[in-house]
């Protein structure tokens, strides 16, 4: 399995300052803390399905990282700006 804790992008310390930045402010959006906040809930509810998967915040269902990220196989450009439940 692959350690995916650094981007496999080659950038100039300055572009990977800012890419940092940007990347922060999008997690500590309200909507992003939330989702967060609602996978790790379930996360404890169920650890056993919970592990090595993602929380699909759409299908209310864990799925592979692959799957989920790629939306279900259809791409993310639908998706955008969608709200999900959360609570």
């Amino acid at each position: 399995m692959r350690n995916h804790t650094r981007m496999a992008q080659k950038l100039s310390a300055t572009a990977r300052r800012d890419k940092a930045a940007r990347d922060k402010a999008y997690a500590m959006t309200p909507d992003r803390k939330a989702k967060k906040a609602h996978a790790e809930r379930e996360a404890r509810a169920n650890p056993s399905a919970a592990k090595g998967k993602d929380f699909d915040h759409k299908d209310q269902r864990w799925e592979t990282p692959a799957r989920n990220r790629g939306n279900d196989g259809e791409g993310t450009k639908k998706e955008g700006g969608k709200k999900y439940n959360t609570g």
